[in-house]
C-alpha cells in the first residue's frame, strides 16, 4: 500500500478531546504517525487539508443496503458524504439466511425497493446458508465502506418456522423451533454479526404475492420470544436493535426494561427512535429521561437512534410507509396496479373508510395527517404544485382538504408527488436530541425508501447545525463532541473497531471543508441508481464539502468522485466483525 500524508488539517480525533492542528501519516491501512511537525516520506501521496477538518470516518448504524450491496457494493451514495462504515440487517430484516423469494417478499415493500428487480438478483447471488457463510460472502465483495451486519429476527423466524407459519396469526414456534432460532442467533454472533434486530411495527408489510400485506414475521412474535433470543445477545455482549410499535408506543417500556442487567451484564439496546413528532409532542424528552434513569441508576444500556435533521418525506401517490398505519391505506397499497388503485380510491365505500380512519380521534398515530402542512411538489396539473392540500381544497371550493387529497390521488396516482415534515421540525428540539447522552445518532434508512427519504449525508447536516450555532454565539455542542457522537460513540456502542484517529487505528478518515457546510447540504436531488437504473433515488448531495475520504488507508473518494471513477479500481472496505 502507498503511504499517504494528510497535511495542515485541524484534527478531530473522535474522542471528544480538543481539536488540534496536526499532520497524519497513513501506512499499510493504519495510522502510522500523528504530530504537529512530521517528516513526510518522499514517496507519500499528499492530501493538503489546509483550512479543513480531519475526522474519523462516520458510521451509519441504520441502513437497508442489504440488497444494494449485491450489485453496487461500492455504496458511493454514503461514501461520498464521509460514511466509511455501514450497518445492515436493521428492522428485523436481513439477508443472513433464507430462500431468495422469502427474503425479497419480506424486504422489498417495507423498504420501498423494487421487488421485480431485487428477486432475480437474490436468486442469482444467494449461495450461502448460514451466518458464517453470509459473513464470508460479505468479505468477498468489493466494498466501498466497511460493512457490519445484524441478524434480522424476521429472517431467523421465517428460516426456522417457514414463512407461512411465521406470518400466521395464532401460530407460535415450537420449543424445537425456539431452540433452533436461539442457536441461529448464537451462530450469527459467533460469525461476528453485531446483534439481533426486531420489529414490532405492524404497518411494515410483506410484498410479493404469496403473503402480500401481512406484517413481517417479527411482528407475530410474543414478548417471551423476544426475551428468550435477547438472552443470547446479552450473553455475547452484542446489540439488540428494536423497532417498537410506533402507534401504540407501549412496547417501548418493556423493551427498555429488557436492557437492565441480568447475570451481571446489561443488554446493549438500540431503539427507534428519539424524535419530536407532533402526535407525541414531548415524548422524546420522556424517553431521554427514562433512558438516563435506567442507565445511570439501574445499570442498563439503553440508547435511542436519532436523526440530527428534520425528518421529512416525499411521496409518490400513496407509496409511503406512514400510509400503512391506516387499514384503508394498506388496502390501497395492496394493489400493485396503479390504475386499479386509482379506481379503488374513487369508490365511495373506500373513501368513507379512509376518511373515518384518517380522522379517528382515538386511534394512535405516528403521522400527524395535517393537510394544511403537506404540500404538492409535483403533478401533471401544474396549478396545484406548490400548494398544500388545504389550499387546493380552498381554491376548488370543496372545503375539505382530505377530499382534495383523495381527488388528486384518484386523478394522478403516483404522478402526484407531495412533501411533508413528519418530525423534528423544531430546531430547538433537534438540538436537544442531538446533545442528549441517550441519543445514538443514526436512523438514516440509507438504501431504502428510495423515493421518500434523503438522509445519506446526515453527519454533514449535523456538523453544519453545530457550526452554525457556534457562529451565532450559542454553541449548544462543540464540534469535538459532535464528531465523537458521529464516530467513536457509535463504534463503541456496537463494539466495532473504527471511529478514532489514533496511532495504530484503522485509517478511515474524512477531510471536510467547513466553509462548505452551507445550504448545499440541504439541497434535494433525484439521481439514477447504479443498482437500479430505472429508479431515481432521492438524495441530498454536496460534493464540494468532502474533499477526501479514506477507507482502510486508501483514498476512496476525492475531488467529488469515487476513486473507481478516477481509474483507481480498488477494494476499500471490509466486513467488520463486532468485538
Amino acid at each position: 500500500m502507498t503511504t499517504t500524508a494528510i497535511l495542515n488539517g485541524m484534527l478531530y480525533d473522535g474522542t471528544g478531546g480538543a481539536a488540534r492542528r496536526a499532520q497524519v501519516i497513513v501506512r499499510d491501512g493504519r495510522i502510522a504517525e500523528i504530530g504537529a511537525e512530521l517528516d513526510v516520506p518522499a514517496d507519500a501521496e499528499v492530501i493538503d487539508a489546509t483550512g479543513c477538518w480531519v475526522t474519523p470516518g462516520f458510521l451509519d448504524i441504520h441502513t437497508h443496503y442489504d440488497a444494494e450491496l449485491e450489485i453496487n457494493p461500492s455504496l458511493d451514495e454514503s461514501l461520498r458524504h464521509g460514511v466509511t462504515t455501514v450497518l445492515v440487517g436493521s428492522c428485523g430484516l436481513s439477508m443472513v439466511v433464507g430462500d431468495p423469494e422469502d427474503l425479497a417478499d419480506m424486504f422489498c415493500r417495507v423498504e420501498g425497493i423494487p421487488h421485480d428487480l431485487v428477486l432475480p438478483i437474490l436468486r442469482d447471488v444467494v449461495d450461502w446458508s448460514s451466518p458464517a457463510g453470509y459473513a464470508e460472502h460479505l468479505s468477498g465483495l468489493p466494498l466501498g465502506p466497511n460493512v457490519a451486519s445484524m441478524l434480522g429476527h424476521s429472517t431467523a423466524r421465517a428460516h426456522t418456522m417457514g414463512l407461512r407459519r411465521a406470518v400466521s396469526d395464532g401460530v407460535r414456534p415450537t420449543e424445537h423451533e425456539l431452540v433452533a432460532m436461539d442457536r441461529l442467533t448464537r451462530e450469527a454472533l459467533d460469525a461476528g454479526l453485531v446483534g439481533l434486530s426486531l420489529n414490532l411495527l405492524p404497518w411494515d408489510k410483506m410484498g410479493g404475492e404469496r403473503f402480500r400485506s401481512r406484517p413481517t414475521p417479527s411482528v407475530f412474535a410474543k414478548f417471551a420470544e423476544y426475551r428468550r433470543l435477547s438472552e443470547a445477545v446479552r450473553a455475547r455482549d452484542a446489540v439488540l436493535q428494536a423497532v417498537p410499535n410506533l402507534q401504540t408506543r407501549w412496547p417501548i417500556l418493556p423493551l427498555m426494561e429488557m436492557s437492565r442487567p441480568r447475570g451481571g451484564r446489561a443488554l446493549r439496546t438500540s431503539l427507534l427512535t428519539m424524535m419530536d413528532a407532533p402526535p407525541a409532542m414531548g415524548l422524546y424528552r420522556l424517553l431521554g429521561k427514562a433512558g438516563q434513569v435506567l442507565n445511570d441508576r439501574l445499570g442498563a444500556n439503553v440508547r435511542f437512534q436519532a436523526l440530527p435533521t428534520t425528518f421529512d418525506l416525499f411521496t409518490d401517490g400513496l407509496e409511503n410507509p406512514v400510509i400503512e398505519e391506516l387499514g384503508a391505506g394498506t388496502e390501497a397499497l395492496h394493489l400493485d396496479d396503479i390504475d386499479a388503485r386509482r379506481a379503488l380510491i374513487r369508490a365511495p365505500g373506500f373513501r368513507d373508510r379512509f376518511r373515518r380512519q384518517w380522522r379517528n380521534p382515538v386511534a394512535a398515530r405516528a403521522y400527524h395527517r395535517d393537510l394544511s402542512e403537506a404540500r404538492v411538489v409535483g403533478c401533471p396539473d401544474g396549478s396545484v404544485v406548490g400548494l398544500t392540500f388545504a389550499e387546493v381544497a380552498q381554491r376548488r371550493g370543496t372545503g375539505d382538504p382530505l377530499d382534495a387529497f383523495l381527488d388528486l390521488q384518484a386523478a394522478w396516482g403516483n404522478d402526484l408527488r407531495w412533501y411533508s415534515v413528519v418530525a423534528n421540525g423544531n430546531p430547538e428540539a433537534v438540538e436537544w436530541i442531538m446533545s442528549h447522552p441517550v441519543a445514538l445518532i443514526g436512523f438514516s434508512d440509507a438504501g431504502a425508501h428510495l423515493r421518500n427519504m434523503g438522509f445519506y449525508n446526515f453527519p454533514l447536516r449535523m456538523l453544519k447545525r453545530v457550526r452554525d450555532a457556534q457562529l451565532e454565539g450559542r454553541g449548544f455542542m462543540t464540534v469535538e463532541a459532535a464528531v465523537a457522537k458521529l464516530t467513536a460513540e457509535i463504534a463503541d456502542s456496537h463494539r466495532l473497531d473504527v471511529g478514532r484517529i489514533t496511532v495504530g487505528a484503522r485509517a478511515d478518515l474524512v477531510v471536510i471543508d467547513p466553509e462548505r457546510l452551507d445550504e448545499t447540504v440541504e439541497e434535494i436531488h433525484e439521481e439514477p441508481m447504479p443498482a437500479f437504473p430505472s429508479v431515481r433515488r432521492l438524495v441530498r448531495r454536496n460534493d464540494d464539502t468532502v474533499r477526501a475520504v479514506m477507507v482502510n488507508g486508501a483514498v476512496a473518494w476525492a475531488g467529488g468522485a469515487a476513486a473507481s471513477d478516477l481509474g483507481t479500481a480498488h477494494r476499500f472496505g471490509t466486513y467488520l466483525a463486532s468485538g
